[in-house]
């Protein structure tokens, strides 16, 4: 039921704000992020950080959640974040309160059980998670080059801190 009125609130979100004649600009960093996360989904199949938990339909598992999630309500939420980006001391501002919005929706999942954490991972890591994720969309929409090569380290604390093991891979 959540799932549905979100998908259905970002839909109708972007329909009335969103500057669709923009879309290709935009979709370089879209990928990026997905690509992101499909890549976590596929490495931490095994020993995952987070999760989403579906309410009482089995079929409604983190698979099911995580792609619906990655191909219609992320790609609005960082279509509007860019479109809408400030110049100037603003943006930090602007990225603090995405943060934590993103920050504040998980909470709120997490405490209704919809969002677990796993394996060390915890709120506060989300939240920081945030930032770096924001910070990178940020970078990448201006200098994709250079976000890629950061990604690379970025990727490898995360894997150095909360590292699957090599028999829990797929």
């Amino acid at each position: 039921m959540y799932l549905l009125l979100i998908v259905i609130a970002y839909i109708l979100i972007a329909i009335k704000f969103m500057n669709w004649s923009r879309w290709k600009e935009y979709y370089p960093t879209i990928q990026f992020y997905v690509i992101g996360d499909l890549l976590y989904n596929f490495v931490f199949y095994h020993h995952t950080l987070w999760a989403y938990k579906g309410a009482s339909w089995k079929w409604l598992n983190h698979t099911f959640i995580s792609l619906t999630f990655t191909f219609t309500v992320i790609p609005i939420a960082l279509m509007f974040f860019l479109q809408y980006y400030p110049k100037g001391k603003k943006r930090f501002l602007y990225l603090f309160l995405w943060v934590l919005y993103f920050t504040l929706l998980e909470l709120f999942f997490s405490k209704i059980g919809l969002f677990v954490y796993d394996n060390g991972w915890n709120l506060w890591w989300s939240a920081l998670f945030n930032v770096v994720t924001f910070s990178m969309i940020s970078l990448h929409f201006k200098k994709p080059v250079v976000a890629l090569i950061i990604s690379v380290p970025l990727i490898a604390v995360l894997l150095l801190f909360f590292h699957p093991l090599l028999h829990e891979l797929k």
